[in-house]
């Protein structure tokens, strides 16, 4: 990866979300599922969530880069 960003596969971070929760000792099949289902859709959410942050604060990294590349650029002219 030549980025410095970091990037997550939404669906393959739920999963391994899931891996690390088990059912509960005399819990419900129904229960556990729904447990499941809804720790695997926040995790899918947050993974999205995330890549949208890292991908915006790289653009603006990116731009305040080009704003300071710009600036140095017309204060050496101007000089």
């Amino acid at each position: 990866m030549k980025r410095d960003d970091v990037n997550l596969d939404p669906e393959a971070f739920a999963l391994a979300v899931l891996g690390g929760n088990v059912q509960r000792e005399n819990e419900e099949n129904k229960l556990y599922i729904k447990r499941q289902l809804t720790l695997y859709l926040e995790a899918l959410l947050l993974a999205q969530d995330f890549n949208e942050l890292e991908e915006s604060q790289l653009e603006l990294a990116r731009e305040q880069q080009r704003t300071q590349i710009l600036e140095k650029l017309i204060n050496h002219r101007y000089r």
